[in-house]
């Protein structure tokens, strides 16, 4: 049984495979349908979306299939109900699980006991169904991710900074993640991409300085300061990232060319410019669409490779 829980569950050429895949299904996006009948993917939320319910509805629905929400909160996941009996019962309902959830390790445990595909559709770990569609962006405008420069400017220990080191290293990519101190990504986690980026020709560096990070970088992403979870930091993570937004002068830094990148919710003024994020070099609305496109592609995969 196939799930895609973190980054690195897909190889460099399986990665590949699904963005082609997720290129394709943009082009012609009903000429696909694994889930006719219509098959069920249950989705579940346990924490606040826009983006990822409505592009996992909208691409389920496209793929020939039903979505069935679930309510995370009013299943009591964790609570009323344990995780393992959750993921039978779920399983025997739908042909793959969609979740948005807090650690980790409860997305495992969901994958250990369903018997069906599990997608990771964020975590306090990881998004890499976001990395996907953030890859999917990257090939349409700059020609493929292959020795693509990429600067992640802002938290790193950010479940965003996780999935740009393992996914943009398995993409080929050179990866540079600036964060300020306290907020660097896990040791365990940058090992692992330089790990992946020897097999890719890709690299992977911190760079504590923003403007060395962002200098000549083909792409520039950056992410909310106050991720959920940590609100009650605001204040303090306000403070420490206050070198660390993609402003207008940061962004010109990095080539002529390069596009500016954020996965939303954006706050303006704070970790990016409005300048940037709504000026011509903002792929932002495209990223937003590509996650239907990369989550249909990655469904399709898992349940063909679990079959």
């Amino acid at each position: 049984m196939r799930h895609f829980l973190r980054d690195d569950d897909l190889s460099p050429a399986e990665q590949s495979s699904v963005l082609d895949l997720a290129a394709e299904m943009k082009r012609a996006p009903h000429d696909a349908q694994p889930l006719a009948g219509p098959k069920t993917v249950a989705m579940i939320f346990d924490k606040p979306t826009l983006r990822t319910q409505a592009s996992f509805a909208a691409g389920i629905a496209e793929l020939g299939g039903y979505p069935m929400l679930v309510d995370g909160k009013l299943a009591g996941i964790g609570v009323r109900e344990q995780v393992a009996d959750v993921a039978r019962v779920l399983g025997r309902q739908a042909s793959a699980i969609a979740w948005r959830t807090f650690e980790q390790s409860r997305l495992e445990e969901m994958a250990e006991h369903a018997g069906v595909p599990v997608v990771n559709a964020l975590t306090d770990q990881f998004h890499p169904c976001q990395l996907l569609a953030d890859l999917l962006t990257v090939s349409e405008h700059k020609g493929g991710t292959v020795g693509q420069t990429v600067a992640f400017v802002g938290d790193g220990a950010s479940n965003m900074g996780n999935s740009w080191l393992l996914a943009g290293a398995t993409a080929g990519m050179d990866v540079r993640i600036s964060a300020p101190e306290g907020y660097q990504p896990d040791a365990q986690i940058v090992d692992e991409a330089i790990r992946i980026a020897d097999g890719t020709d890709g690299s992977v560096a911190l760079e504590p300085d923003p403007r060395a990070a962002v200098a000549g970088a083909d792409v520039v992403v950056t992410d909310t300061w106050v991720s959920m979870g940590t609100e009650d930091e605001g204040e303090a993570r306000t403070e420490a990232f206050r070198d660390f937004s993609v402003t207008t002068a940061l962004f010109a830094e990095a080539k002529p060319d390069a596009v500016a990148m954020h996965c939303l919710p954006a706050y303006r003024g704070k970790e990016i410019d409005a300048e940037v994020i709504d000026g011509p070099r903002s792929v932002v609305w495209d990223e937003a669409e590509n996650r239907r496109h990369a989550q249909k592609a990655i469904l399709t995969f898992l349940l063909e490779e679990s079959t």
